[in-house]
């Protein structure tokens, strides 16, 4: 079958191969037929190490398509479902899961991550986060998968299993946004807007959406935001909204320094700053002992959007059904797996929010 594998950390193209094996299914797995997969950030991070993963690897974790098959004692899906890939599954046992964390569960992801999921010329091959959906077909526990309704487009369905559900979930499940409060973003990718969505859906008073490339500012109003500017455009923003004050809540959606520090700036003394976006490990941010102490900011991370899966998912096609959440609009180009390669440097260039690829043969 076809894939896109990354051959090595560091490489700026995967090979798209024609001869990839998928693993058997085992007991307590799934076998999906891939039908359409984002092209998310994570992706490239994988590629630049930010992201660890084993290697090879068929990259790409956010893809819905149709159970093919069931191993023995599956019971959640069944063959000709249609699901959504969860790339953080939650086991359903651990501390996380029942202390209503599920989305800090690596029981599954950690297992999966660890064992080859595909075969390319008798050598074993990786799947990023366990998954792999840059292939026709994917085997996965059986807690990866979700169900969705039949009449869901795969392309709008694939949409939910990172970039919606993180960006969206950080608005509306990490930092519970509250109606009529002021918000900024920083970042207008595909997880940006998500957030901008969330942050609307939640009842933001007032958006703002900052990014370097002008471009993005009308798209972003598109999806909600009230305001949009560059960076050095933000504080003449601040003072006009907030009276100088801050924003009550600031959402990172970039993952380097220099954003990171300031969105904790631009949230208001008492306010919420919620970190998004995947950094680098061996990069830091500095704050001094005074101002964590004295402005009383809650700074926190934001993983998977604090999702519970197997809810948040529904909801979140509940909210595209009646109009509240676009879906569609997020869609800048549908592509082959093959033009993977192009996908990724129309994301570098920030010409996309989100590319789908269409692999199956079921595409709706």
């Amino acid at each position: 079958m076809k894939g896109a594998v990354l051959r090595q950390v560091g490489d700026t193209a995967v090979s798209v191969v024609d001869d990839l094996e998928v693993v058997s299914t085992g007991p307590g797995q799934v076998r999906v037929d891939i039908q359409a997969t984002g092209v998310c950030h994570t992706d490239i991070s994988a590629m630049e190490g930010i992201i660890p993963t084993g290697i090879p690897a068929a990259l790409g974790h956010e893809g819905a398509g149709i159970v093919a098959e069931v191993g023995e004692g599956v019971k959640n899906v069944a063959v000709g479902d249609h699901v959504v890939v969860a790339w953080v599954p939650p086991c359903g046992n651990c501390s996380y899961c029942l202390g209503g964390q599920p989305h800090l569960c690596l029981e599954i992801m950690m297992l999966t991550s660890m064992e080859p999921r595909f075969v390319l010329n008798g050598e074993p091959v990786f799947g990023l986060a366990g998954c792999g959906t840059f292939a026709e077909e994917v085997v996965l526990p059986a807690q990866s998968v979700v169900k969705i309704p039949d009449d869901v487009p795969f392309d709008v369905a694939s949409l939910l299993g990172c970039g919606v559900m993180t960006g969206g979930g950080a608005a509306i499940n990490t930092a519970k946004v509250t109606p009529g409060s002021s918000v900024v973003v920083f970042g207008v990718g595909g997880i940006g807007v998500s957030v901008i969505q969330g942050a609307k859906i939640a009842g933001a008073a007032e958006i703002v959406a900052v990014d370097p490339i002008e471009s993005k500012w009308e798209q972003a109003k598109r999806f909600g935001a009230t305001h949009a500017c560059a960076p050095d455009g933000l504080d003449t923003l601040k003072s006009e909204l907030t009276a100088g004050q801050g924003f009550d809540f600031a959402f990172e959606a970039v993952g380097i320094p220099a954003t990171i520090r300031a969105t904790y700036d631009a949230a208001r003394r008492g306010g919420t700053a919620v970190i998004v976006g995947a950094g680098r490990g061996d990069q830091t941010i500095e704050l001094n002992a005074f101002e964590l102490f004295y402005m009383e900011k809650h700074l926190v991370g934001s993983f998977y959007g604090s999702a519970n899966v197997r809810l948040d998912f529904d909801r979140l096609l509940r909210l595209w059904r009646t109009g509240r959440l676009d879906l569609e609009g997020m869609i800048t180009q549908r592509v082959p797996l093959s033009d993977v390669n192009s996908a990724f440097d129309d994301m570098k260039a920030g010409k996309v929010i989100r590319t789908v690829l269409e692999v199956g043969s079921s595409r709706r």
